[in-house]
């Protein structure tokens, strides 16, 4: 990082990905929240992206699972009823049906849409918010969303930084073999999540953040960062620039980072 000058203001430096983007590429988002805030920005510039079309999904376990189920199908969906809705245990709360026949087809189809972006992405941007998941006691499956069950179902795990980094190298290695053009870039959400304690969500995001370093040099021909917890924490560093709770990200910040994001986004159609 470098200081700006008179300007006051710390720059962070964003790493270049491994191959130039170009606004022609297809594009798939995939992680928490503000992956969504991102996803909107591709698609308001009018690019070719996927986002999060099963909800968002905030630690390495649900986002690998996610990744693995729509490339090779090889489990059933946890699929169950509660509160008057069917739903799936590794999607949004978001989709749900009264109807079972109709919310399997919907749930399946979502999967399979999914595996198709993938295997015709450039990039897959894969936001990371938390080491925490929660296990279902029953049977120790990891769930996406805990929708609304209550608390007495789970099992609140934090995943060791060896876990992080085995469950996204094996997701990495399952995306090389099945999608081989296909270019990784991991963010760290910069939500902090307040409910874990300040400390304990900064602990989260530096085990996220370590694994994610191994990872790039696991994978240095595919995996990226971009700094956008950096982006919000270092060169903003100003509470102007929050949502009103003081934690999510404001429009004003989900715009900077955009900006710096898009600034590494090539307009030519080809080239190297």
């Amino acid at each position: 990082m470098k200081a700006e000058g008179t300007a006051r203001r710390t720059i962070v430096e964003v790493p270049k990905p491994a191959k130039r983007m170009r606004r022609n590429q297809h594009f798939v988002l995939l992680g928490s929240c503000f992956a969504q805030y991102m996803g909107e920005r591709f698609l308001a510039e009018g690019m070719d992206a996927v986002c999060n079309p099963l909800g968002a999904a905030y630690n390495p376990e649900s986002i690998a699972i996610q990744v693995r189920q729509s490339l090779l199908s090889d489990a059933p969906l946890p699929v169950f009823h509660f509160d008057g809705k069917w739903r799936c245990w590794w999607a949004n709360t978001l989709l749900s049906d009264t109807d079972e026949a109709r919310f399997r087809t919907t749930i399946g189809d979502t999967f399979r849409l999914l595996g198709e972006a993938l295997r015709h992405a450039d990039y897959l941007i894969v936001t990371l918010g938390t080491n925490v998941c929660y296990r279902l006691k029953t049977d120790g499956m990891t769930v996406a969303n805990c929708h609304k069950v209550p608390a007495r179902e789970f099992e609140e795990v934090t995943l060791p930084l060896s876990v992080c980094i085995d469950t996204l190298s094996g997701m990495m290695e399952l995306l090389r073999r099945e999608c081989p053009r296909t270019q990784v870039v991991f963010t760290v959400s910069p939500y902090r999540y307040k409910k874990y304690g300040l400390h304990g969500s900064q602990l989260a995001k530096a085990t996220l953040l370590l694994a994610v370093d191994e990872l790039c040099k696991r994978f240095p021909e595919t995996a990226s960062y971009f700094p956008a917890y950096e982006l919000l924490l270092d060169e903003l560093r100003d509470y102007c620039y929050y949502a009103d709770d003081m934690i999510h990200p404001g429009p004003n910040a989900v715009e900077h980072i955009w900006n710096r994001f898009k600034a590494g986004i090539d307009d030519a159609q080809t080239g190297p």
